[in-house]
């Protein structure tokens, strides 16, 4: 079964919350040093875009694993933090990803979805899409487990 690639929700998330998310996506340096950047950001659900170049591909020329594999726990964190009261951040507990196909393409989209937010525990729905030529096809996807956690000193 093929799912279809995610159109772009009409709901953006607060100001107030795309800043908070933004801030916070800055200060990870695996993002920056991939070449990641964010796209969207709703409530509940995040958009992570990383450019296929040869410094994030194995050596058959598919995107790495470990690259799928980052933008995918990140897309779903952060849109679990767009459900979190302001004072509290968010941590991976768990995820398991499911690499469906090679990944192919121009660039490479997660999208994290929350499937339920928890007072402690959110669970988060991963998809990861290789877009070439305009045409998105899954290559991965997942399930997610975020623990929110007060605001942490840097």
């Amino acid at each position: 079964m093929m799912r279809e690639h995610p159109a772009q929700e009409q709901q953006e998330a607060s100001p107030q919350t795309q800043a908070r998310v933004r801030d916070s996506f800055a200060r990870q340096g695996l993002m920056r040093h991939l070449g990641a950047e964010i796209t969207e950001i709703a409530p509940g659900r995040v958009r992570i875009v990383l450019p296929s170049r040869p410094e994030v591909t194995q050596q058959h020329g598919y995107i790495h694993a470990g690259a799928t594999s980052a933008i995918a726990d990140s897309a779903g964190g952060y849109a679990a933090l767009t459900l979190f009261p302001e004072n509290s951040e968010g941590l991976t507990v768990e995820y398991k990803l499911n690499l469906l196909s090679p990944a192919l393409g121009d660039q490479i989209e997660a999208v994290g979805t929350v499937l339920k937010s928890g007072r402690t525990l959110t669970v988060c729905r991963l998809e990861v899409f290789g877009i070439r030529d305009g045409q998105a096809k899954l290559v991965a996807t997942g399930q997610q487990t975020m623990i929110r956690v007060d605001t942490l000193a840097p």
